[in-house]
């Protein structure tokens, strides 16, 4: 009997399951000179290619802001009046973006209570658990919050009712777990009176020396003319409440100099401006002042803790609240474990969750009363992954900024393994990358180039490891080069002996740094570096300090302001011309009168994102006319600021623009692999990986034997980690010491002396576990880092 054969054609696709591709189309943000490429959804792509080359113009403010911008505009206008404006990226077409979720490595808040229990909810949970379970009870969660103040208050209240006005007496108490002396800090500021005055003076000689009180000043004029005491009389010789009313008076309206204003002690006031502020925050001369003026010592009545005694009174299984949030948090997620109580069986279930994703992200070793702000780029930006690591949704895209920062080749492995679980749940993950055990678990590659700046914005390659491998861009032709040991390292001049060190998790360390040689410190994270450098060999006399803090630059600032670059050049101009150097300066007199100096004009369209045109007076040149008329070596200031490094380096150094001052800088700049940026380009523009090497070179000038880098490679191609090595070695040969924090293989292999700290993190890491040669290092392989860099070198 004769089969039949099924005819029918397959199916047609349903139209939905088209979408498979987000598309880019004219992609012109910051570099990119008109990229257009299709990235696979549901897979995980790297982006890669040199520092500068467009990489985070393309993923983050071209996908991300994107997709981020459609999210918010399907909100109503009066919720959007409350949310950042976004401008629509320079692109001419996107398709297919679905809601973007951005993992970066921006340090999380400089809040002072901020902490990591509060940045992750695990705080709030604990204390929903504590208001439950801890005998004796003592109120709701807001009574175990360090953020809450304990208050009350009683009062008549006039209620209407019935057609008629009554009057009812009310009272309220609100139970608040912060500890009243320190507030919630956990430390009490206590202030040398002789930083803020010399009491030898009186007020009308001149006697505040606090930054910002200068006679004449209003700050100055609230004290010597507030009348509260004689303001010809020296200091030293106030009575009890003269001094009383100048340092302590509680705020109290009065006229002064025939102006209604706000009088308080100097203390106070001092404490509520200044104090109130994150250190990191502050500009630099308030910093200097404050760091003179103030000690931080632990408050004695909540030891630091931030709690108030009842608060530490209320216990589970002999654990208070404060006690949970000091344990490791690997230890903690073992005492929730260890509870069996069905009435919180949910509560329970999540807490216990959200610490074994600590504990799996590599981060165990933190505690949740840890400061937000003392956590590292890298640390932060795997704090932001934990809500997103059991998360339910799928089809979303996940941005990473190279996730890998500050890890251990150890933790690399694990944290390959949490990218490939998020794609494995269906979402489209895109991470920008530069180490290659990370690009090599990539399905799809995409390589920006060929150079950086504005050498770069194009795509240079797009499809898989193996095609990138052979694909002869940079990134290909570096993606297998592999440091290769010293065969003769350098002999010390001398050590450097730390003894006893017990910062943080540190277990009594005694180690001699050597001196005159490239000494790295290594380990896995959370082991004690940077506890056991920063530590115990503070900057100062003979020490620069190069740490991985973010520059903070308005638009206005750029390379030229921030290295000092700009005073010498505004110099030369007026001394060519026989004018003031202010002129040259588009922060100050030779500013266009029209942008004020910022070379576009903003208009504010409220909830809509502002729109920035080019100033049509200056052409976004920012400077007047006039200014422009004065040339030096044939050049106006707008033009030598739109110069390159590499051009401005030979612009200065010869012929009738000659300016040693200027060519010394430029040099240096130069020297860290900066010389394709422009001299006038804001350093909000610059990538993470520039702007640590903008610091670099603005430090290679102080004067110190001794340079501390912390982890330098961050944000450094595989090609442009080569030439690190370069000035590390120029640097050692001009009689410098060099101590490196550092995880990766070839400054590893590239070192003279190296110190592994360990075994592992937290309560498990902080002792020495080798000292030597980085080739007995790898003979020894007796730690971590020894197995891995003797893989890495291939021994």
């Amino acid at each position: 009997m004769a089969t039949r054969k099924n005819t029918q054609p397959p199916p047609a696709p349903h139209a939905a399951d088209r979408h498979d591709l987000i598309r880019v189309h004219g992609a012109r943000v910051n570099n990119l000179k008109d990229v257009s490429i299709e990235i696979p959804k549901r897979r995980l792509t790297v982006f890669t290619g040199v520092s500068g080359s467009g990489k985070s113009s393309l993923v983050f403010d071209t996908i991300a802001a994107e997709s981020q911008r459609l999210i918010n505009e399907t909100y109503s206008a009066f919720v959007q009046g409350f949310m950042p404006t976004l401008a629509r990226p320079e692109v001419d077409v996107l398709d297919g973006l679905t809601t973007a979720i951005i993992v970066d490595q921006q340090r999380m808040g400089g809040d002072p209570r901020s902490t990591v229990g509060t940045a992750t909810d695990a705080n709030a949970m604990l204390r929903i658990l504590f208001s439950r379970l801890g005998k004796p009870y003592i109120g709701s969660p807001k009574a175990f919050s360090f953020n809450v103040a304990s208050i009350s208050g009683a009062g008549a209240v006039t209620v209407e009712r019935g057609g008629q006005t009554v009057k009812e007496r009310r009272s309220f108490s609100i139970t608040g777990g912060m500890c009243p002396r320190c507030e919630g800090r956990g430390s009490v500021t206590d202030l040398d009176l002789t930083q803020l005055y010399d009491d030898s003076k009186s007020l009308n000689d001149g006697a505040l020396t606090v930054p910002g009180y200068k006679p004449g000043g209003w700050s100055y004029r609230l004290y010597s003319e507030s009348g509260l005491y004689d303001a010809d009389k020296p200091i030293r010789k106030y009575t009890k409440r003269e001094l009383h009313d100048f340092l302590h008076r509680e705020p109290v309206r009065m006229k002064i100099a025939g102006i209604n204003m706000t009088y308080e002690g100097l203390i106070p006031r001092i404490q509520k401006s200044m104090l109130a502020k994150d250190r990191e925050s502050m500009q630099p001369h308030i910093r200097e002042f404050v760091d003179r003026a103030v000690t931080f010592t632990t408050c004695p009545d909540c030891d630091g803790t931030r709690l108030t005694e009842a608060a530490r009174s209320s216990k589970i299984k002999k654990v208070s609240i404060a006690d949970a949030c000091a344990m490791q948090i690997s230890d903690l997620a073992a005492w929730v474990d260890s509870l069996d109580e069905p009435s919180v069986a949910p509560l329970l279930a999540t807490l216990h969750h959200t610490l074994a994703s600590f504990v799996e992200i590599g981060l165990g070793y933190l505690s949740l009363d840890r400061p937000a702000g003392t956590l590292s780029g890298g640390e932060a930006q795997r704090v932001k992954m934990i809500r997103h690591l059991g998360s339910s949704l799928t089809d979303t895209t996940y941005v990473f900024d190279e996730p890998t920062t500050g890890l251990h080749p150890h933790d690399i492995q694990r944290m390959n393994g949490l990218l490939l679980r998020l794609r494995d749940k269906g979402n489209t993950v895109l991470v920008v990358e530069h180490k290659p055990e990370t690009i090599a678990i990539a399905d799809h590659v995409v390589d920006l180039g060929p150079g950086a700046g504005t050498a770069g914005g194009t795509v240079c390659f797009e499809g898989s490891v193996e095609g990138l491998r052979k694909g002869g861009t940079i990134t290909g032709r570096h993606f297998d080069d592999r440091a290769a040991l010293k065969e003769t390292v350098r002999t010390p001049t001398g050590t450097l002996p730390i003894r006893g060190a017990t910062t943080h998790n540190l277990r009594d360390v005694d180690v001699d740094i050597p001196l005159g040689v490239l000494t790295v410190i290594t380990g896995v994270a959370g082991s004690g570096k940077s506890s056991l450098i920063h530590g115990s060999i503070p900057a100062g006399e003979g020490v620069v300090s190069i740490d991985q803090g973010a520059i903070r630059g308005s638009r206005r600032s750029n390379p030229a302001t921030y290295t000092g670059l700009l005073d010498p050049i505004r110099k030369a101009f007026a001394k060519a011309h026989g004018v003031k150097p202010a002129l040259f300066s588009a922060n100050s007199e030779g500013a266009c009168p029209t942008c004020n100096g910022a070379g576009v004009v903003y208009t504010d369209l409220a909830m809509m994102a502002g729109v920035a045109t080019t100033c049509e007076d200056c052409e976004g040149k920012r400077f007047q006319a006039s200014v422009l008329d004065y040339h030096l070596g044939g050049r106006d200031i707008s033009e030598v600021l739109a110069m390159p490094v590499t051009e401005a380096l030979e612009f200065f150094g010869s012929g009738e623009a000659a300016t040693p001052a200027a060519h010394r800088i430029l040099d240096r700049l130069a020297d860290v692999g900066l010389g394709y940026v422009s001299l006038g380009q804001p350093l909000t523009t610059l990538s993470g990986g520039e702007r640590q090497r903008l610091k670099l070179a603005t430090h290679m000038s102080d004067k110190g034997g001794v340079y501390v880098l912390d982890e330098p490679t961050t944000g450094l191609h595989l090609a442009d980690v080569e030439q690190l090595l370069g000035l590390l070695d120029r640097l050692v040969d001009s009689g410098k010491s060099v101590i490196v924090i550092e995880h990766h293989q070839a400054v590893m292999a590239h070192a003279d002396w190296i110190v592994d700290l360990g075994p592992g993190a937290g309560h498990d890491g902080g002792l020495i576990v080798f000292e030597g040669t980085p080739a007995d290092l790898v003979a020894d392989r007796s730690t971590l880092t020894g197995e891995h860099l003797a893989a890495y070198v291939g021994a």
